[in-house]
């Protein structure tokens, strides 16, 4: 139950960042166009930054062994996502941006801040094996679902920061290699901006919009139980029913980092690349403000539904 409430708070505090940047924009500061440049901070600053930072701890054994199964409960919660996002989308007649947000979730600009508060810093580490399987999968299968079948472009994919922090940072785990002092804070110091930096980028982009008729709007609702309560119970009905917590002696707390990753609300990664490659970002930008507030319910709830299963 403490950490049930602990995840609403934390949750709380993240909607009231974007609260700041819907405020702005309605005053005038910003414009919802200024959003752009934020996201392309997050993006390519940001988030490339939280990867290699996650990285920085001591190399054993255990920790690999403990990573490599939040690896393994990571693709299998993607191809739960992906193919359940299939099967759902002809008879649901999902778009590209729905499609995406029930596929992909706010795991690193959320679960960091939230599993650091909540569990503890040791167990950042551990969110990085879904940032990693969903990084390499949003910028792969995610791109070219939000973009609807536009050819890729691979080399762009491997150039891609956010790949390239990666690869970057599992070869100075794995080697020991801890990086300088000045350059370990700096990179923190623009990790530690993504959760703000990310709601604000959704606070402003509806910034011009009426709340009102945001929670008219029925089809967010809908997106919104998918991915909020849908797939996250089926991952834990497979999570109990596989016996994975005997794999590892902390895999009870191991496979919750990866529930916490797939029961969050829509990734803000959604809403930026469709604020980058010209697609609906207001449409994205309200089912995940939608999903944000909903999650100050369904996660505790999936946590408590976890624990009382595992």
């Amino acid at each position: 139950m403490e950490i049930s409430v602990l995840l609403a708070e934390q949750i709380t505090v993240l909607f009231f960042m974007g609260l700041v940047g819907f405020l702005a924009v309605k005053a005038g500061k910003f414009k919802e166009e200024d959003s752009r440049i934020i996201s392309n901070a997050v993006v390519y600053i940001c988030s490339p930054c939280v990867i290699i930072n996650a990285f920085q701890i001591t190399f054993t054994p255990d920790k690999l062994k403990g990573l490599l199964l939040a690896v393994g409960a990571a693709v299998l919660v993607h191809i739960i996502l992906i193919g359940g996002g299939k099967l759902l989308s002809g008879p649901l007649h999902l778009n590209g941006v729905e499609k995406a947000s029930v596929e992909y979730s706010n795991a690193g600009n959320l679960i960091v801040p939230l599993v650091s508060s909540v569990l503890g810093e040791e167990w950042v580490f551990y969110t990085t094996a879904y940032i990693i399987v969903q990084t390499v999968l949003i910028w792969t299968h995610g791109q070219s679902v939000i973009r609807q079948g536009q050819e890729k472009d691979y080399r762009k994919i491997l150039l891609n920061p956010n790949i390239i922090a990666i690869a970057v940072g599992f070869i100075l785990f794995a080697t020991g290699i801890h990086l300088p002092s000045v350059v370990g804070q700096c990179i923190s110091g623009f990790g530690d901006m993504i959760g703000p930096a990310s709601m604000l980028v959704v606070g402003m982009i509806i910034g011009n919009v009426n709340l009102g008729w945001v929670f008219r709007q029925k089809r967010p609702y809908l997106i919104c139980f998918i991915r909020l309560v849908l797939f996250p119970v089926i991952t834990i009905l497979i999570f109990a029913l596989s016996g994975a917590e005997r794999l590892h002696p902390d895999a009870e707390y191991i496979l919750m980092v990866v529930l916490l990753a797939t029961s969050a609300p829509v990734a803000v990664m959604v809403t930026q690349l469709a604020q980058i490659h010209g697609r609906d970002a207001r449409y994205a930008s309200v089912i995940n403000v939608m999903s944000v507030i909903f999650c100050i319910v369904t996660m505790p709830l999936m946590v408590l539904l976890y624990e009382a299963v595992i």
